[in-house]
């Protein structure tokens, strides 16, 4: 809904009137929305604005704030609450728990949510209608990340067993609805930039139970005997506090409906025996995970970085597959006395923000002989595929498409890459370069002892860096920060691209990735025709395309040679723009941002 940019034609702020229609309209729809609520979403004495898109959808906003709720139909039938809105009540909808942060990878990325990326609680499957409004939720981490429609009843999708499509997505974070709200935000630590994971904070205050084994949702008729009795329902009139402080509301389900897969039997198994794991286990573990982390995910570039952010992006990931690492289960009960304990044993540097009142580590010592004895693992990717769905997987690989953007040294840093014995004339990643450099900053010493995070620049650094780029007459700096280090030193390389589809020989490309050019435009009259352009950079024949296309669309189209051998031009009668591009991303597997979509019959 909200994939890429549209602009409001216009903004009004509502009356009184209006005012109490959208209330009574968001109540209708949302019956989990207590009045409280509401008024905290929407306070009564605060302007709210409309604003009217081009696509008819139409938006709510705080005036001066965030958009609340969104009408993709402009008739009050299909409206929705914003990330924001959820964000501030959690509960007024039930959702959806992912199997782990990784998989709102997809979901951030645009994709629907699917019935094999959920988890499913012991006590059983939701309970839920087609049409029905739920959330997206990842484990340990109360924020939602998306909502969306139900796709399929909870009858239906058990008799599918449980594939296909569970949830269409309508609004997802990190969207243009996000992105363009003023002052928009995230709810926690465990927002990055695409993916979510746990809530570091929650694991540091000790303020919520694991979540990351229950979902919100109707209950079943069946109930499951034996039941603990601490467990919680959050129901409607539960305030936020109360949310964070209690477990979710567990759904219960008749079991023998549902035949669970090995790896939640797995999971379970894991659980127990985390939960009989000794205090001085549960720190042996810790340990373990941290030092994975300094030797696989954590880079110098990445000093000095904050303890939640050290704990949701490289100690968690590390942990071993299926087992939930609690710190309050250790014996040092919290993040911060834990990183202070591995700096008095000589490990790390560690300094507390006073201001943001947050440990931050400073440095690792990797002479240290903890680092130097230990052996980092490589983890094993876990497939299960049956014999359908390995042919499957056979026939879509043919349309498979991998895109990577690499960089050539140029005559700027050509010289940090003889530094430190790599060689000038191959490819590299933006991750490996910047590696490269910071190798080189490693090297030379040239982090700043006074202030970890700041670079001091040498000749050879900074001619890699700045020359050539500094006006004359004007200075050349003589630091830069860490964070700044590893964007200017790649954007000083060529840029060049590779292209590899259905496991056949890659293509190496010079210059920067080339979008496919999709345009629809008005011939003779009222008739439409689509144009499509640059489908040879991901690998694709123009004749066949154009016969694909012809098939699909059932219309007539034609290939031609555009000027100066250029490539080919496809054209297609019709205006078909908006499926076509949808059909090249899910079909030829070309990423969203390499499509330009251009419609002039629109005015």
């Amino acid at each position: 809904m909200f994939k890429k940019a549209v602009e409001a034609k216009s903004h009004q702020r509502l009356s009184g009137a209006d005012r109490k229609k959208l209330r009574r309209t968001v109540r209708n729809r949302l019956p989990l929305l207590t009045d409280e609520l509401l008024d905290a979403i929407l306070p009564p004495k605060v302007e709210i604005t409309l604003s009217k898109f081009q696509n008819r959808v139409l938006v709510y906003s705080i005036e001066g704030g965030c958009p609340m709720f969104f009408d993709i139909d402009g008739r009050g039938t299909e409206i929705f609450p914003t990330v924001f809105a959820l964000w501030e009540a959690p509960e007024m909808l039930p959702s959806f728990m992912l199997k782990g942060g990784e998989v709102s990878r997809y979901v951030l990325g645009g994709a629907d949510l699917m019935f094999p990326g959920i988890l499913i609680p012991p006590q059983g499957f939701p309970s839920f209608s087609a049409g029905q409004i739920w959330a997206v939720k990842v484990p340990g981490n109360l924020a939602p990340i998306a909502v969306g429609c139900t796709t399929m009843s909870s009858e239906e999708a058990l008799k599918a067993g449980l594939r296909g499509k569970a949830l269409r997505i309508t609004h997802y974070y990190r969207d243009f609805l996000w992105e363009s709200a003023e002052g928009h935000y995230v709810p926690n630590a465990g927002f990055m930039e695409n993916v979510v994971m746990e809530d570091p904070s929650y694991l540091a205050s000790g303020s919520v139970e694991e979540i990351s084994d229950s979902s919100a949702g109707p209950q079943t008729s069946t109930e499951i005997e034996g039941e603990s009795d601490d467990v919680n329902n959050i129901g409607p009139s539960t305030s936020i506090t109360d949310a964070k402080n209690d477990t979710e509301e567990h759904l219960v389900g008749t079991m023998n409906e549902l035949n669970l897969s090995d790896d939640v039997s797995a999971n379970e198994a894991n659980t127990d025996k985390q939960n009989i794991l000794s205090p001085e286990e549960v720190d042996a573990l810790l340990d373990q995970c941290l030092l994975q982390a300094f030797h696989t995910t954590l880079k110098e570039k990445d000093l000095p970085i904050p303890g939640s952010t050290l704990w949701a992006n490289h100690v968690l990931p590390c942990r071993p597959s299926g087992l939930t690492l609690d710190i309050k289960k250790s014996s040092h009960k919290k993040l911060s006395k834990w990183l202070q304990s591995k700096a008095s044993a000589g490990m790390i540097s560690v300094k507390e923000d006073k201001h943001k009142k947050e440990i931050v580590l400073i440095s690792v010592n990797r002479s240290h002989p903890d680092y130097k004895s230990f052996k980092p693992e490589k983890k094993k990717a876990e497939v299960s595929e049956s014999p359908g769905e390995r042919s499957t997987g056979q026939a879509q690989s043919e349309k498979m498409l991998e895109i990577i953007e690499v960089y050539k040294p140029s005559i700027h840093n050509s010289a940090i890459f003889a530094s430190v014995g790599e060689d000038k004339g191959n490819l590299y990643t933006a991750s490996e370069a910047t590696d490269v450099v910071f190798r080189y900053i490693e090297k030379e010493n040239l982090v700043k002892p006074a202030n970890k995070s700041m670079v001091v620049l040498d000749p050879i650094l900074c001619d890699a860096l700045f020359k050539g780029a500094i006006k004359k007459g004007s200075a050349y700096p003589s630091e830069i920060h860490k964070k700044d280090v590893g964007s200017t030193f790649v954007g000083r390389m060529q840029p060049n691209h590779v292209v590899m589809r259905g496991g056949g020989e890659p293509v190496v490309r010079k210059g920067a990735v080339k979008p496919v050019q999709i345009m629809t435009e008005r011939r003779q009259g009222n008739k439409k025709v689509t144009k499509v352009t640059g489908m040879e950079t991901f690998l694709i024949d123009p004749d066949s395309f154009g016969s694909e296309l012809q098939k699909k669309f059932a219309c007539s189209t034609s290939v031609g040679e555009l000027p100066g051998k250029k490539g080919y031009e496809v054209l297609i009668q019709g205006g078909v723009i908006d499926n076509l591009a949808r059909y090249m991303v899910e079909h030829y597997g070309v990423p969203k941002r390499y499509i330009e979509v251009l419609d002039k019959t629109r005015k």
